[in-house]
C-alpha cells in the first residue's frame, strides 16, 4: 500500500511534470522550435556539389519565409495561426532559438517589411513595419529589428480581403511600380504611382466559377504602403500562391495552379510573367486567362456559363495571356525564385529558375513533391520548357510522401532555405 508519503512524493513529481510541459511547451513565449537533432535526410537527392540540412524543426505548417536585417527569419505558421520568429545565434546553420511574434490571427500567409530591412534604415533612425497577409485583411506591425520584437502589438489594417474561400491564403511582396499613367482622379491617384507598391495574391473562391461578387479574387492586386487605395493588378489567376521579382527586368513571375477534374494531363500549371496593363486593356488590368481559359489560350470546353455578369471579364482566349512555362498539370507549383549571381553558386545556374512543386492530391498517379531548375538567359528568357530535378526524393519510388516543398528563399548567408508545411520543417540547402 502507499503510505502518505509515498502519496506526496508522487503528487509533487506530477506537479513538476506539469509546470515544466506548461512553461517550456505551452508559453506563448516560446517558439514550437525546440533543440535540432540530426535527422536523415539522405532519401533526399541533389546535385552532388550541395548538401542539405535542417534549419528547423518541429514548426506547424510553415509557410512563407522572410528576414529581418539582423538575419532573423520570420515565418508564417499558416494553420496555427501565429508568425514566429527564428534566430541563429551561433551562425552554425541552425536556428537553435526562437519565440512567437504574433499569434492568433487568422490564416496568416504573407510576411514582408517595409521600407526594407537595410541596416542602413534601421540605422538611421527609420521605423520598419512588418506587413501581415491574413485570410480577411493586410495588418502592418511597427517591428524593433534589433530586438526582434513588435514595438506596438497592435497593428493597423491597410486594406480588407476577401476571406476564406477554396484558397484562403494570401500573399504579399513589396516591388516597383509599373505604371505610368495615374488610376485614379485627382491627389490619389498620386497614390498610384508611388515608386514602391505593395502586390497582393489572392486565390479564387472556388475550383472554376465567375467571381461575379468581387473584384479582389483570382487576381493579384496592388495597394501603396499606407493602404489608401487597393485595385486589381492582374485577373483571370485562379491561385498564383507565390510570386516574386527577376532580379534584373524586376518583372513579377507568378506561380499559377490550373484547376481540377479535367483528368490527369489537363490542364498544365504555369509560371507567368505579370505585366502591367496597356492601352489595349480597357479595365486596366491583363487577364490570365481562368476560368474561360488555360495554357497558351486553350478554351476551357467543360465551363460554359450562361450569364456573365462582369463587364470586365471576357471568354475570348485570344484576349488573355500566356504563360512563360507550362508545367505538368497538378503539380502544384509554389515558391520561386531565382538563383542568385553574387552568393557564390556554380556560374552555370545564375540567373535559373527554381521552383517548388508542392505535389498533386488528385491525380491518378502522384507528381510534384520536388524542387526543379529551368535554364534562363540573364534577361530571363527561358531557354528550356523541360526542367531539370534540383531537389527530389519527398515522393518515394513506393508513393510514401516524406515532405512538400511551399517557399523558397536565398537567406543572408547565401543559402537556400526551403519550407515544408507539411513535415514542419525548414531546410538549407548550400554548396559543399
Amino acid at each position: 500500500m502507499f503510505n502518505k508519503y509515498k502519496i506526496l512524493a508522487i503528487a509533487v513529481v506530477f506537479a513538476a511534470f506539469v509546470v515544466f510541459n506548461w512553461f517550456y511547451v505551452q508559453s506563448p513565449q516560446e517558439s514550437a522550435i525546440q533543440e535540432i537533432f540530426n535527422t536523415d535526410l539522405s532519401f533526399l537527392k541533389l546535385p552532388e556539389s550541395l548538401k542539405i540540412t535542417i534549419a528547423a524543426k518541429n514548426l506547424d505548417n510553415p509557410r512563407v519565409m522572410v528576414f529581418d536585417s539582423k538575419n532573423r527569419m520570420l515565418v508564417s505558421e499558416t494553420k496555427a495561426g501565429r508568425v514566429s520568429v527564428l534566430e541563429d545565434k551561433d551562425k552554425n546553420g541552425y536556428f537553435e532559438s526562437g519565440h512567437i511574434l504574433i499569434e492568433n490571427l487568422r490564416l496568416p500567409h504573407g510576411l514582408d517589411f517595409y521600407p526594407s530591412t537595410d541596416s542602413r534604415q534601421v540605422s538611421s533612425g527609420k521605423t520598419t513595419y512588418l506587413y501581415v497577409a491574413e485570410t480577411q485583411q493586410i495588418v502592418k506591425y511597427a517591428y524593433d529589428a534589433n530586438t526582434g520584437k513588435l514595438i506596438d502589438g497592435v497593428g493597423k489594417n491597410i486594406t480588407n480581403l476577401p476571406a476564406d474561400g477554396q484558397h484562403f491564403t494570401r500573399t504579399i511582396s513589396f516591388g516597383p511600380n509599373f505604371r505610368k499613367i495615374p488610376l485614379l482622379p485627382g491627389k490619389k491617384g498620386n497614390n498610384t504611382l508611388v515608386d514602391i507598391k505593395l502586390y497582393i495574391s489572392v486565390g479564387s473562391s472556388c475550383d472554376v466559377c465567375v467571381e461575379d461578387t468581387t473584384w479582389k479574387r483570382a487576381a493579384i492586386l496592388e495597394s501603396d504602403p499606407e493602404g489608401s487605395y487597393t485595385a486589381e493588378f492582374a485577373g483571370g489567376l485562379r491561385n498564383s500562391v507565390f510570386f516574386t521579382f527577376h532580379p534584373k527586368t524586376k518583372e513579377i513571375w507568378a506561380s499559377e495552379m490550373g484547376r481540377d477534374n479535367l483528368g490527369d494531363s489537363l490542364p498544365p500549371d504555369e509560371i507567368n510573367i505579370i505585366k502591367v496593363a496597356g492601352s489595349e486593356d480597357k479595365f486596366g488590368a491583363k487577364r490570365f486567362g481562368w476560368p474561360f481559359c488555360y495554357g497558351n489560350r486553350i478554351k476551357d470546353k467543360i465551363f460554359n456559363p450562361e450569364k456573365i455578369k462582369r463587364i470586365d471579364l471576357s471568354a475570348d482566349c485570344a484576349k488573355t495571356e500566356p504563360p512563360i512555362i507550362e508545367i505538368p498539370a497538378h503539380s502544384a507549383p509554389l515558391g520561386l525564385t531565382f538563383i542568385p549571381t553574387d552568393k557564390g553558386w556554380p556560374k552555370e545556374w545564375a540567373g535559373d529558375l527554381l521552383v517548388a512543386f508542392h505535389g498533386s492530391w488528385n491525380r491518378s498517379i502522384a507528381v510534384g513533391y520536388k524542387i526543379v531548375r529551368y535554364d534562363l538567359d540573364a534577361n530571363g528568357k527561358v531557354l528550356s520548357q523541360k526542367p531539370e530535378d534540383f531537389i527530389s526524393g519527398w515522393l518515394g519510388d513506393n508513393g510514401k510522401i516524406s515532405g512538400r516543398p511551399v517557399d523558397l528563399k536565398f537567406g543572408p548567408d547565401g543559402a537556400l532555405y526551403v519550407s515544408d508545411d507539411s513535415a514542419g520543417i525548414i531546410y538549407r540547402v548550400t554548396l559543399k
